[in-house]
């Protein structure tokens, strides 16, 4: 985390991000936590920014919204699958536009070092309608998130700034200079046709969200995130992100026109740089998403072979690529798998799972490991709260010796990112044997890094807030058959309320509660702080 502030740092992407973030006036930094864009949000806490989890990727992207509406900046944070969570948030956005700069940052995960896909958030752009910018290091990252701020107050247009595993993670000297301030303080101006999107309104909206792109493009041709490095012209190297960086090592004797500002595209300059080289290979990470929209221009440029879309890209595969090497890429020795800890509270509920012959329907978090041996106790797992629906789907269907042995099994932030709606059509479309919920409370976000969320009852900087209980809320909303249990205890519990809630044909949830052996200490720690803080405020309150 920045601890300090100087003039010249080694940060990483995200900590770039955090810090450009404050030091371009931003108001309210929200996400969900995902590596790898957690720790912006966290580092910009630390800096002494306002910064908050959200329940969910849509929700933070709608209370940003919410203040760029108001004329504030605020930055909104979130690993590539969740902006498919907050699509229905931002295509809309883009219509709407903003008063205050919206940037919402796409940590993109080639790869897939901690994903269930690898998809290309470039799409997203593009689909969506939004300027997207792309750093390649971190004192880009720091440089492009203050001037995304400014561009998306310039076009009063939301802007996305794509990242990936690499810039994210990767440590890079940040010169830090001052960066482009909020033209006036938060203030609400009624424009009931641009932000009220009835049909009426967004019909005039959609074309002059088209006519912004427009002029975004013809800005993009000179801004100073089209960077042309020009040098030998027998190869030229178009590129963007953290390819960039991978094609000034392997060729620095070629020029390099860098897409920063990569939508919409510069195609004028784009045009003329490929006009001044010989050879021009486009050098991107993920989809062929340039080289196709260049050759739909009628440019003569490269591309790369359908095997390199696959995984991150390095230097070696860069230089495969320039080289138009045809050799097979070395098989990389499987490491040592992922593994539950040890007396992780989750362990013995997939050994029960396992010993009752439950098929499982899973979800996202680091309870997705039970699918691996010696459990081998998961049998789906597609997104966040999948678990859900898909169990019910089983349900629905199966024949009933089959149905009867159906589990959801969800984690307790996961619950509250995206099982809420899916408990709702358990209570609305039931099943004809009824089904079981099972929510694995450990108290924390424990795969992406111990975080915070509605459940736990403290905020992102660990202080006393609302909780949601889970009992109460899922007996409010209808179901009666509700069991907590520690997972842990050494009387057969769990056992027997996974036996009793499969043979009873009901609607059944069963929380099974114990923390995280990793964050247990510091859950301690924070609820001891917040008793004594209360008895301290008691005990001044009392002396009055």
């Amino acid at each position: 985390m920045v601890a300090k502030l100087s003039e010249r740092m080694l940060l990483s992407g995200d900590e770039a991000v955090a810090l450009a973030a404050l030091n371009a006036g931003v108001a309210l930094g929200t996400g969900y936590p995902g590596t790898p864009s957690t720790e912006i949000l966290e580092a910009f806490a630390v800096l002494g920014g306002k910064a908050q989890w959200a329940p969910n990727e849509k929700v933070a992207l709608e209370v940003g919204l919410g203040a760029a509406f108001g004329g504030a900046r605020a930055l909104v944070t979130m690993k590539h699958v969740g902006v498919n969570v907050a699509a229905d948030v931002l295509f809309t956005a883009a219509y709407t536009g903003v008063s205050g700069g919206l940037v919402l940052v796409s940590a993109d995960d080639p790869g897939m070092a901690s994903s269930q896909n690898e998809q290309d958030n470039r799409q997203y752009a593009r689909a969506a309608g939004v300027i997207m910018l792309e750093p390649a290091d971190s004192q880009q990252a720091y440089e492009f998130t203050g001037a995304a701020f400014a561009i998306s107050e310039q076009f009063a247009q939301p802007v996305m700034l794509r990242m990936t595993t690499r810039v994210c993670h990767s440590k890079s000297i940040v010169t830090v200079a001052p960066l482009p301030q909020p033209a006036a303080a938060p203030d609400f101006k009624r424009d009931i046709p641009g932000r009220v999107m009835i049909p009426a309104h967004a019909r005039p909206a959609h074309r002059h969200m088209r006519d912004k792109l427009a002029r975004a493009a013809t800005y993009a041709e000179t801004c100073a995130q089209t960077i042309v490095e020009r040098k030998d012209a027998a190869l030229g190297i178009i590129a963007s992100g953290v390819a960039v960086m991978h094609a000034r090592e392997v060729a620095p004797e070629a020029s390099i026109l860098q897409l920063g500002l990569s939508y919409p595209l510069p195609m004028q300059a784009i045009r003329d740089f490929v006009a001044s080289v010989e050879r021009c290979i486009v050098i991107e990470e993920g989809d062929p998403i340039l080289v196709t929209e260049l050759r739909a221009e009628g440019l003569a440029v490269e591309g790369k072979p359908e095997r390199f879309r696959f995984g991150e890209l390095n230097v070696e595969r860069v230089r495969q690529i320039i080289a138009r090497e045809e050799l097979a890429e070395p098989v990389v020795a499987p490491g040592k798998p992922p593994a539950l800890c040890e007396g992780c509270s989750h362990r013995p509920v997939f050994e029960a799972l396992r010993r009752l012959d439950c098929i499982v329907a899973g979800d996202i978090g680091c309870y997705t490991l039970g699918v691996l041996p010696p459990f081998t106790a998961m049998d789906t797992c597609v997104c966040m709260g999948a678990s859900m629906g898909v169990g019910l789907g089983l349900r629905h269907v199966l024949p009933p010796e089959q149905a009867r042995r159906v589990v959801s099994v969800i984690g307790d932030s996961t619950f509250v990112h995206s099982g809420l709606t899916g408990l709702a059509e358990m209570v609305y479309n039931p099943p004809p044997g009824g089904h079981v919920l099972l929510i694995l409370d450990n108290g924390t976000t424990a795969m992406t890094g111990q975080q915070e969320h509605p459940g736990t009852g403290r905020d992102l900087a660990h202080q006393p807030t609302g909780k949601i209980v889970f009992e109460d809320v899922v007996r409010a909303m209808g179901i009666d058959y509700v069991v907590s249990i520690d997972p842990l205890a050494h009387d057969n519990a769990l056992d027997q309320a996974l036996e009793a809630a499969l043979a009873s044909g009901q609607l059944a949830v069963i929380v099974a509660r114990r923390p995280c052996i990793l964050a247990a200490p510091k859950i301690r720690q924070y609820e001891k702080a917040a008793a004594e803080k209360k008895n301290t405020c008691a005990t001044a309150c009392a002396a009055q």
